[in-house]
């Protein structure tokens, strides 16, 4: 390479490093000569948007200017000041084989400073680097080498590579080297299966190396084995050290002309580049911490790639280089792009400075004459501000209108579809008359299109009009979501929906082509969470215990179970009332697009004063859902759990589709020996938890793999005993999380699956089961015995009993004794009376189907307790 061409830049605080070679014209046979090093230092001037000079330098070295050559120059650590310098590395031919490499660092006083210099028998050309302290590394001959300040001798990794992809430093190994290496598939323990299987189907893998501890660690954190034979240059956003573990965040460009990001290992996204041959990628921090990557090319072009969106945002071509930093001085980095210009010698001719925002600059552009221009802007962006005001006023009444028709239409198809619901019950349907619609047009805005007459309403039955009679706005919410291979779709009630409902369900009827109509099975659940989201209960068809030996026919046996469940869930349910359904998403996605009516089942009871009356069946319309296979490709409907700052953050309806495609263990935890501390650090650490942000106690699982999704609720009662709770897909998941947590616990822990909730829990519920059915007893027995007396079907009683009057008083004649005989005889005929007296059978049934719902309730925490 000619002396003259050998000049390089380098950005530096904001400031542009020129270094150039420089010597004295050759003339043949002549010694002695010398090769001056030159740097000059430019700064970008604001107010002609011009690169000026504002200091020089110059280093001599003695020897042919001819054999002088600058290898590479890069910013290093100065390891006895800790000061960020320029450093370069120059080399000269010394004898005839015999090469020297200086290495300079360059101080604030322009002052350059030989740290060290090292010979060698051959020419440093692949992978030459520098790096703290400083120190070079480089590659030769499929051999890793390296030399520093602090041990002048060079030193050689004994391993093969074949490339180095990157070099960087870390706080707790030091230098790492990420090379490509033939695939060594050894039999050792430590090493994963993965990376042994993927290395012997690629045959070469990746591998990092520690310079200072010597160690060789697998280099699967990084990027699979996989892309060992296609990735050439990787530039490394983010690295971190997590329980000993090493978090890598990259880009790596590939000979597929492909920009790719991984995240732990993992491809998280890909961008196809505009040109052949990539060779460097750098990172940009701009304005709003947006994230920028440049990518250079062999060729001299440059593209650059936003971060979020992942897409090539724009692209040069005859660039000389790209260099990072803040030239303008405005606390965030920019691009400055030095372009071939073979009419001017100066690297600075040609230039652009750019962070895609609000500054851009670029060289031969007069910013002068655009001054004039921007004091009108002022006027005409109030005009056009008007302007798109009135237009967007326009267009926001345009879409109040379309609304308001909308929700016409909605009401009609609403009113249609609870006709039909009637016609299918039998039930006759009371249409909406036109004199109640002018009082209630705004409500309702619907007009019978038959007309009404006063005999059709007399006609019609009085407890099917009361039965009818529901709230126009009932339902709150209407929501669906997709987890796994599960549809889950979510009907909210509102507050003031005050109906006393029942065995309450949901249907999903399908229509895919408006001629014949099926039925969606699916399973209902009950989910609940109260306000502060302080615990987390699912109620569902649960287990029963085993049947008992009750004199009740099966019919009444039925009800009472479903009405003993159902008061339960609506003890539960005070504020927030939301019924789940879940069907299986494979049958679906065979019709392409479907169309879903929500369709809500229950009974309102109804109670006279003596005895419970048959519930009324009702059918309510909730709304209709929409379903497509592009929507599902999109992940319209799919759970989105986002963490922020340390919190897992997501909709209260991901969290309920969650809980609904989950099933629910309980295991109460008791270690005798040891305190159970581990369990926190597990739930953190090793299954990567997240707590909600309303509520900490509940842990959601951000671990990679099967396990991702899991909902944890760790309950510590003391320091030995707690109860764990998870919220799992499947038993896969449970097993996977047991064998997990099985090699923290202590070998002395016992643990115990809880049929429902802790044993405290279920104690305090039977006791209180126990006082309710003494309660009950008591009330029963009370309320006849009130009711006999009042009735007086006891009899009239004696006026003075015998135990009132002396007893010496009969005993003293015989008359006397035939009396107390009598009287004895006439008070035990009463007490008879009063052990066999009958109650009408509504009042029997009454307190019978009391005591059988007190049982039932106390009899099913017994069995879960055992």
């Amino acid at each position: 390479m000619p002396l003259h061409e050998q000049e390089q830049v380098l950005a530096y605080n904001g400031e542009v490093l020129i270094f150039q070679l420089l010597g004295p014209k050759h003339v043949e046979g002549a010694a002695g000569k010398t090769t001056n090093l030159s740097v000059r230092r430019m700064a970008f001037d604001r107010d002609t948007k011009l690169f000026i000079q504002k200091s020089s330098g110059v280093f001599s070295i003695h020897g042919n200017p001819l054999e002088a050559e600058m290898i590479c120059c890069s910013c290093a650590t100065d390891s006895r000041s800790g000061l960020i310098l320029p450093c370069v590395l120059l080399k000269k031919k010394k004898r005839k084989n015999v090469l020297k490499y200086l290495v300079l660092l360059l101080h604030s006083s322009n002052q350059f400073e030989q740290c060290f210099h090292f010979k060698l028998d051959y020419e440093l050309k692949d992978d030459v680097r520098l790096f703290a302290g400083p120190s070079v590394l480089w590659r030769h001959a499929n051999r890793l080498f390296h030399i520093s300040r602090d041990a002048c001798a060079v030193r050689s990794a004994p391993l093969q590579l074949s490339s180095v992809v990157w070099a960087g430093e870390t706080p707790d190994e030091g230098l790492l080297v990420l090379g490509v290496r033939a695939a060594c598939l050894s039999e050792r323990e430590d090493e994963p299966e993965l990376s042994t299987s993927d290395g012997a189907i690629w045959g070469t893998e990746f591998f990092v190396y520690a310079i200072e501890t010597q160690k060789i660690i697998t280099g699967i954190s990084f990027m699979p084995h996989a892309y060992s034979r296609v990735v050439s240059s990787v530039c490394v956003c983010k690295k971190e050290v997590l329980r000993k573990q090493l978090r890598i965040s990259l880009v790596a460009v590939t000979h597929k002309n492909q920009l790719i990001w991984f995240q732990d290992g993992l491809p998280k996204g890909v961008c196809e580049l505009p040109y052949e041959k990539p060779c460097s990628i750098k990172t940009a921090v701009t304005t709003s911490n947006n994230l920028l990557f440049i990518v250079s090319f062999a060729s001299g072009n440059t593209c650059a790639i936003w971060r979020d969106s992942f897409q090539v945002v724009s692209k040069w071509q005859k660039v000389n280089s790209v260099l990072v930093d803040d030239f303008v001085g405005y606390g965030t980095e920019q691009m400055l792009l030095l372009f071939k210009d073979d009419s001017c010698a100066d690297v600075l001719s040609t230039f652009r400075i750019t962070d895609f925002g609000e500054i851009n600059y670029a060289s031969g552009i007069n910013y002068k004459d655009d001054t004039p221009m921007a004091e009108g802007l002022p006027e005409n962006s109030l005009l056009t501000v008007q302007a798109l005001e009135t237009r967007l006023q326009a267009g926001y009444t345009s879409i109040r209108e379309l609304q308001h028709h909308l929700r016409l239409k909605k009401k009609v198809i609403l009113e249609s579809c609870r006709a039909l619901i009637d016609l299918v019950q039998e039930r006759s349907h009371i249409l909406p008359s036109a004199k109640k619609v002018k009082f209630r047009r705004e409500c309702r805005g619907l007009v019978s299109l038959w007309d009404d007459t006063e005999n059709l309403l007399h006609s019609l039955n009085k407890e099917a009009a009361m039965t009818a009679k529901v709230p126009e706005h009932f339902i709150e919410k209407l929501w669906q979501r997709i987890v796994d291979d599960r549809l889950i779709v979510g009907v909210k009630l509102t507050e003031s929906f005050n109906l006393s409902l029942s065995d309450v369900s949901l249907s999903l009827v399908m229509d895919p082509d408006l001629t014949s109509i099926s039925l969606i099975e699916c399973q209902n659940k009950i989910i609940t969470l109260n306000k502060a989201f302080s615990a987390l209960a699912i109620s569902s068809c649960q287990m029963e215990p085993p049947p008992k030996k009750m004199k009740l026919d099966i019919d009444s046996k039925n009800d009472l179970e479903k009405d003993l469940h159902n008061r339960g869930l609506k003890n539960q349910l005070d504020g927030e009332r939301t019924f789940i359904a879940v069907t299986s998403l494979s049958p679906l996605l065979a019709f392409h697009s479907v169309h879903c009516m929500v369709l809500l089942h229950a009974k309102k009871e109804k109670h006279q004063r003596d005895y419970l009356q048959k519930s009324k069946k009702i059918a309510l319309l909730c709304g209709k859902i929409l379903l497509n296979l592009e929507d599902i490709s999109r992940g319209k409907y799919s759970v989105k759990m986002l963490r922020d700052n340390s919190y897992c953050t997501g909709s209260l309806e991901d969290i309920l589709a969650v809980l609904a495609a989950s099933i629910r263990f309980s295991f109460q935890i008791v270690s005798s020996d040891y305190t159970l501390t581990p369990i926190n650090s597990w739930l953190q650490e090793e299954m990567e938890c997240t707590p909600f942000k309303e509520c900490h106690n509940n842990l959601f699982c951000q671990r990679v793999g099967n396990l991702h999704g899991t909902i944890f609720n760790w309950t510590q009662k003391s320091s030995f005993e707690g109860v764990l709770t998870l919220f799992c897909r499947n038993g896969t998941v449970l097993f996977q999380c047991l064998h997990s947590l099985a090699r923290v616990l202590p070998p002395s822990s016992d643990i115990k699956l809880l049929r429902s909730g802790s044993k405290d829990r279920l104690t305090d519920q039977l006791a209180r089961a126990l006082e309710n059915e003494v309660l009950i007893s008591r009330n029963s027995f009370s309320s006849r015995e009130n009711e006999v007396e009042k009735s007086g079907t006891w009899g009239k009683r004696t006026s003075k009993k015998i135990s009132d009057a002396p007893v010496a008083s009969f005993l003293d004649s015989k008359e006397g004794v035939q009396q107390f005989r009598k009287k004895l005889h006439h008070e035990r005929e009463e007490s008879v009376l009063c052990m066999n007296q009958t109650v009408n059978g509504a009042l029997y049934q009454k307190i019978t189907l009391k005591m059988a719902e007190a049982q039932l309730h106390s009899d099913m925490i017994v069995w879960r307790l055992s």
